[in-house]
């Protein structure tokens, strides 16, 4: 019943229509979920109150409802559409993929990138990656005029990839678009349920960041309004046990539990919030997998130079080909995730984490 649970809220939350600066569909999906105080910054972050037997510490679990997408530019007089991306987009996974463009009255229009048959290639074209300033959106207007009066699609319009959730052959493996990171999403959205019936000597603020795929702009308003003692970011972490990994560096493979992440060049990580994790999920016998990365970062970078300084630690459900138009994670690394976070905020009492900071 958890695992099913979980696989219909991701459905909706991967397939709804979140680029950054443009999270409305995904914040109503959180309204719908969550009972309780919900409380909002300026910028549209949204957390879920849940007041425990204590009113400090305040934990902040921060997943951020965004996803890489991209922003409708210009025009061709043709009405091909150009675009700019919001977010890290590598070109060889965008041509001739489908998009959905998102206009003023909320109206879904679908697009597709536009490539050049190969036949109409010259050779060193095709041994180059083409640059997105280069590529086009075709929605199938015959001109310009067409393209804003019948298709009302203007300048600013949010783009997200088109994508469709599906059970792979495995039903446990799923795969759509932002994984990254409507994981992290639905991890706030379940532990504020699983929470509503269990004791814990804590405040919690449980929900999602905005505009974390363009510098992570979101945690800053929302640490600024929620003070926290104590934060655990919470992510579609790029899995890497696909080919081209050595299989002696994995860190995140697929089926072999949350990962908790200990580095990456934007935070290091709080070492005794990340060592107390770490022996949570080892008494409680959750699988999980330690990390220290080489690239990447999350909303960690903001969450731990807010005012003082704030002890921090990400945990991610390992999600294979992030930023592109399909995703795939093993469900089970998310509900190892959901039972460590849980495990995590029963044992989070104010002289716990007052050992984080004992400088």
């Amino acid at each position: 019943m958890e695992k099913q649970r979980a696989i219909d809220l991701l459905k909706r939350l991967t397939e709804a229509h979140g680029a950054p600066g443009s999270e409305d569909a995904v914040r109503q999906i959180f309204r719908d979920e969550v009972d309780g105080e919900i409380i909002t910054d300026r910028l549209g972050s949204i957390y879920g109150v849940k007041p425990g037997s204590a009113d400090s510490p305040r934990i902040m679990l921060a997943g951020h409802m965004d996803e890489v997408g991209f922003i409708v530019q210009s025009f061709t007089s043709d009405g091909f559409i150009r675009f700019a991306p919001l977010g890290g987009w590598w070109g060889h996974t965008l041509l001739a993929q489908r998009v959905r463009i998102l206009t003023r009255n909320q109206t879904e229009i679908i697009g597709v990138i536009t490539s050049k048959p190969p036949h109409f290639l010259a050779k060193s074209e095709r041994e180059k990656v083409m640059n997105i300033d280069k590529m086009y959106i075709d929605v199938g207007a015959k001109d310009i005029d067409d393209l804003k009066h019948n298709f009302g699609i203007r300048l600013g319009d949010p783009i997200v990839p088109f994508s469709e959730f599906t059970q792979l052959h495995n039903p446990d493996l799923l795969l759509c678009k932002a994984f990254d990171n409507r994981n992290g999403t639905g991890l706030a959205i379940h532990v504020l349920q699983e929470l509503k019936h269990v004791d814990h000597p804590n405040r919690v603020y449980s929900g999602a960041n905005v505009q974390e795929e363009v510098g992570v702009r979101g945690a800053e308003t929302a640490a600024a309004l929620i003070n926290p003692d104590v934060g655990i970011v919470l992510e579609g972490t790029p899995a890497d046990d696909t080919p081209g990994f050595g299989k002696d560096e994995q860190q995140a493979v697929l089926g072999q539990g949350i990962q908790i992440r200990m580095f990456d060049p934007t935070a290091i990580m709080n070492r005794e919030l990340a060592h107390f994790v770490i022996d949570v999920a080892e008494q409680c016998n959750i699988n999980h997998q330690v990390a220290v990365r080489r690239s990447g970062g999350t909303d960690a970078r903001a969450l731990q130079r807010h005012h003082v300084g704030v002890p921090v630690v990400v945990l991610g459900v390992p999600s294979r080909y992030i930023h592109t138009h399909n995703s795939i994670i093993d469900i089970n690394d998310y509900l190892r995730g959901l039972e460590l976070l849980v495990e995590v905020i029963k044992r989070l009492d104010a002289s716990t984490v007052a050992r984080f900071t004992a400088f």
